[in-house]
């Protein structure tokens, strides 16, 4: 079952929690007002045997429910409060999950850009780690993002993660493989 985390940033309260199909509506609107916004640093599908649709809104709640209740990845809608209301802004996953000797998972994000630059990003990564952490004792978790990316490196930071490396043609992004930047923290309490 997926987690309900409650953090404080420092644009007040903000809610990670799965998302339902009743959300579709502010999901799909929040996407389609970003779409410029998030196309650089969006994860394609490379030409490979012809081309799957991408999942619609249903089957990603129902696959990210299945995901969850397998402990394989934790897909959550980030809220913010604004006027006593919860407002979606986008969305975070602590995926990649692996349990025996490994021990660890990575955390990828999107934020609509009206709400860009005021710390929820950076609040939502450290909620979710500790989450990662404490909850699932993970040893090792990776953030890793196109080295263009200044505002995801800082937020990388922010959190507390240190760069490892880079990893050449690691993700298909924006329709070609592209470097990626590879920041990581790991669980101090994990021997």
């Amino acid at each position: 079952m997926s987690p309900i985390i409650r953090a404080k940033g420092s644009a007040g309260e903000i809610t990670l929690r799965p998302l339902r199909m009743r959300d579709r509506s502010a999901w799909e609107e929040v996407r389609r007002s970003n779409r410029e916004w998030l196309n650089p640093w969006e994860a394609t599908r490379p030409e490979v045997d012809g081309q799957t649709p991408l999942p619609s809104y249903f089957s990603m709640v129902r696959q990210a429910r299945s995901d969850a209740r397998l402990q394989r990845s934790f897909s959550l809608g980030i809220w913010i409060k604004e006027d006593g209301k919860p407002r979606f802004v986008g969305q975070i996953t602590l995926g990649g999950i692996v349990f025996g000797a490994h021990r660890g998972g990575y955390i990828g994000y999107w934020i609509d850009s009206r709400v860009a630059n005021k710390g929820i990003t950076s609040s939502a990564v450290i909620a979710l780690t500790e989450y990662g952490f404490s909850e699932l004792l993970l040893h090792r978790i990776e953030i890793s993002m196109r080295p263009e990316n200044a505002a995801s490196q800082r937020v990388a930071e922010k959190a507390g993660y240190t760069f490892e490396g880079v990893r050449h043609r690691f993700l298909h992004i924006d329709g070609d493989w592209r470097d990626h930047m590879v920041f990581v923290k790991e669980n101090p309490e994990i021997r």
